[in-house]
């Protein structure tokens, strides 16, 4: 319940004004002791007392990246969401640098373009001393000015990442913005003026004569002034060529970044291309080889069709001369016997060893060997020589 944005909060961007914190860093200060103990329950009015007790700024610092009080109070701010007005009135303090610190650096974080610009340019003039606390844990000095350019022209300070804003000249271009002036103008113009005050009433005093064009102005002190206001007009003229050429950079940065996008486009376009027409090659080449491999697939058909019906033929035209040559073997067997063996025969006409023939011849065929496949008779004649079963198909 400590660490949830105030209901009455409006978004920042978009987002929760929190959320412009990363969230390890967020993590790690609702963790830290000092926002337990010291930030709980600060209001827009107390926490003005906890910015006074500051004594340095930064981010984390340490081998466990503590936070720093002065990141506590920024995160409180957030949580918080104070009126636009005391945050103005932070950083109006002259009294107490790091409240103005304080302020700048939630303006940065929340404000618009034409605020920031606004309140924090003439922080430039704001030389005081300050401490800031590294990531090893010692101090460094360092100004509020520079502080201001960091926040200004930077893209992290204090190890937050700081939103994008709008160039000076952009905002100048647009009319949003009014362009800068100096603190040190008014100084220079009031100097002159004050010269040229003191320089009158001496030649006044010392009677100044006639022919003196200029109003008792000496061409001396004339040639001196026009000169200062010459070196003003060419400050002013360099810093609108300065800006012009900043125009010109950002132009030449999008026109570059134009044509890679261009190039990119046509990259891809050409990749799309490539790809499509490696589709349909690819495809082609599928028919192709799945044609072939139906040709190949019917040839071995017809090639094992045509083994069969060889092998069917040679096993029929054995069986016959089998046949034929078992009919002449035994009629030579009843030619060749003699009376008295023949005496001895059975009355059916039948010799003894008919029998074991048969028998054999039987065993011969149910070793599978007599297969109508050759490659199965060829098997079984092989299993028949290691005494296992023939195959059966």
């Amino acid at each position: 319940m400590a660490n949830r944005t105030d209901p009455a909060a409006k978004s920042i961007r978009g987002t929760n004004p929190q959320n412009l914190v990363e969230k390890i860093l967020r993590s790690k200060i609702y963790q830290n002791t000092y926002w337990k103990e010291q930030c709980f329950g600060l209001t827009a009015e107390t926490l003005v007392d906890k910015a006074m007790e500051l004594d340095h700024l930064g981010g984390t610092f340490g081998g466990n990246r503590k936070p720093t009080p002065f990141m506590c109070l920024v995160m409180k701010m957030l949580q918080i969401q104070p009126e636009k007005d005391i945050v103005v009135e932070f950083i109006k303090n002259e009294e107490y640098k790091y409240v103005r610190i304080l302020g700048a650096f939630y303006l940065r974080l929340t404000g618009i373009d034409t605020d920031v610009y606004q309140y924090l340019e003439p922080l430039y003039n704001d030389y005081r001393k300050l401490r800031r606390k590294l990531s090893d844990g010692n101090y460094s000095l360092t100004h509020v000015d520079e502080v201001i350019d960091e926040l200004l022209t930077k893209d992290y300070s204090c190890d937050v990442a700081l939103p994008r804003i709008k160039k000076r000249w952009t905002l100048e271009s647009l009319g949003t913005l009014e362009p800068r002036r100096s603190a040190l103008e008014d100084d220079f113009e009031e100097e002159e003026e004050k010269e040229e005050d003191d320089q009158l009433m001496d030649e006044l005093d010392a009677g100044a004569h006639e022919k003196d064009y200029y109003r008792g102005r000496s061409p001396a002190r004339e040639r001196d002034r026009d000169r200062k206001r010459d070196s003003h007009r060419y400050r002013d003229r360099d810093y609108d060529r300065e800006r012009g050429r900043g125009r010109e950079r950002d132009r030449e940065r999008e026109r570059d970044r134009d044509s890679y996008r261009d190039r990119e486009r046509e990259r891809d376009r050409d990749r799309d291309r490539y790809r499509l027409r490696d589709d349909k090659e690819y495809g082609r080449d599928r028919e192709r080889e799945r044609e072939r491999e139906g040709r190949e697939r019917e040839r071995r058909d017809r090639d094992r069709g045509r083994r069969r019906s060889h092998s069917r033929s040679r096993s029929r035209s054995k069986d016959r001369k089998d046949r034929e040559g078992g009919d002449h073997r035994k009629r030579h067997a009843r030619s060749s016997t003699s009376p008295r063996r023949r005496g001895d025969m059975p009355e059916d006409g039948t010799t003894r060893e008919e029998p074991r023939k048969k028998k054999e011849k039987k065993e011969k065929k149910d070793d599978g060997t007599d297969h109508p496949d050759p490659e199965i008779a060829e098997a079984n004649r092989l299993r028949a020589s290691l005494g296992l079963k023939p195959l059966k198909l």
